[in-house]
């Protein structure tokens, strides 16, 4: 239990020391070592959880509640002042609807119904803390070098590197947060911070097409984020609990009549996941630096969408229309980006389409419900976590080493940077040959 009280707080108060963190030879040396640190402490958390299996936690303090409710009107009110500011009132009106209908149900019936187990440990939950602490602790190191060349590039603007890494830390924290809560309260809460960490690392230029693109994320989002609510609005009222594994185990048990809640969690995922026709936000995530696309197209944010697919597996299936609609839309995203994947002349577009076609794969893993399926999925998540974040970094690398992202424009990049082909050609095969990825 400690090791992922760890995972989740020892991110946030990194983020807050980078936050007045401005010179560069500190910032290194506080990434590096959190960076280090927090992987070291997903392998133990790992170590420690897969031979037990499955484990509940009770985590009985009312204040926590309380605490977590406070900070989504706080975040509320801000999404409600930015899209007011910005002229982009449906993500206003969003958080005007699903902040208040949550409150009211913490308050009234939520507030009636006991959690015994508000944290949980599975080995889905184990693989992705690895991929979280891993993968998103070697993306932040590499944005070192990356926001300290882009900001040499951007001289003219004002250095807003405290603000990137805090955010990007804080996403590592709440990722963390998300696949580990029990009680789905708490994971909607998760939900929504990396929901607004996404809208702040996609406007970090602060131009028009990057504050456009952060609304757009955020709209699409917080739309998911609606469903979310209404699904545990209808779970607890319904059902009479808010506890994800009790809502598994109800399956058995109501069968179809448990597919409305679950209908709306899956369009959550959905939407989170970047599934057609929700796929413009990812797509629009590409104006950001690049550790911000490796970020979001590998170990968060959509991982988060397919983590609540799968997670939902038991109740989805041939059997009911939420697991139908779910196959459907992640079968339909697989083919139609794939298509669009292999038109492309962009890297970060080709791998950006690439990136929503696997997603639908594991989605329709995920909406299958079958036990082969979803073990197909999580490996899926595992090598597409791997190989799209490498496949970013190097096409940043890339990009700010011959000035372009136009796969023409890499011809000969063997000659010119043996070692970035290398990992490339490492992270193409790591996608589609045996005995990885796609060959599944």
């Amino acid at each position: 239990m400690g090791t992922i009280l760890f995972l989740i707080f020892f991110p946030i108060i990194i983020a807050l020391i980078l936050l007045v963190t401005k010179e560069d030879r500190a910032r290194d040396i506080v990434v590096k070592f959190a960076a280090a640190l927090i992987a070291a402490a997903s392998i133990v958390a790992a170590v420690q959880f897969t031979t037990s299996g499955s484990e509940y936690f009770r985590v009985h303090v009312e204040a926590i509640n309380y605490i977590m409710m406070a900070i989504e009107v706080i975040l509320a009110v801000y999404i409600i002042f930015v899209g007011i500011k910005h002229r982009k009132y449906l993500a206003s009106i969003f958080a005007v609807i699903q902040t208040p209908l949550l409150v009211w149900f913490e308050l009234t019936k939520g507030h009636r119904i006991e959690v015994e187990h508000n944290m949980y440990i599975d080995r889905l939950s184990i693989i992705m803390i690895l991929i979280i602490g891993i993968v998103g602790s070697l993306i932040t190191v590499y944005a070192l070098g990356y926001m300290k060349d882009f900001q040499h590039h951007h001289a003219d603007q004002k250095d807003r590197r405290p603000w990137f890494f805090f955010v990007m830390f804080i996403f590592l924290g709440a990722m963390v947060g998300l696949v580990t809560s029990n009680n789905i309260i708490w994971m909607y809460f998760f939900w929504e911070i990396t929901s607004l960490s996404s809208f702040w690392l996609i406007g970090y230029t602060k131009t028009g097409e990057a504050i456009n693109n952060s609304f757009r994320a955020l709209i699409m989002n917080l739309l998911g984020g609606l469903g979310f609510a209404i699904g545990i609005v209808v779970l607890g009222t319904v059902f009479k609990t808010l506890e994800f594994s009790t809502m598994l185990i109800m399956g058995s048990v109501y069968g179809d009549l448990l597919a409305i809640p679950a209908v709306f969690f899956a369009f959550a995922g959905i939407t989170k996941a970047a599934q057609m026709p929700f796929n413009s936000w990812l797509l629009g995530a590409m104006v950001a630096p690049t550790p911000t696309s490796a970020l979001l197209h590998s170990s968060t944010m959509v991982k988060a969408g397919v983590f609540m697919i799968i997670k939902l597996a038991p109740v989805l299936g041939m059997s009911n229309f939420a697991g139908i609609m779910t196959m459907m839309v992640g079968g339909i995203t697989f083919l139609l980006a794939t298509f669009a994947a292999v038109s492309q002349s962009n890297a970060k577009r080709v791998l950006a389409y690439s990136t929503i076609a696997n997603l639908g794969l594991i989605v329709t893993c995920g909406g299958l419900g079958t036990p082969e399926a979803v073990w197909a999925g999580i490996m899926l998540i595992i090598f597409h976590a791997v190989t799209k974040s490498l496949l970013f970094l190097c096409v940043g690398t890339a990009e700010h080493n011959i000035g372009s992202r136009d796969i023409e424009d890499m011809d000969g990049l063997f000659v010119k940077m043996p070692r970035l082909a290398m990992f490339m050609m490492i992270g193409i095969a790591g996608m589609f040959l045996a005995p990885f990825g796609m060959l599944i």
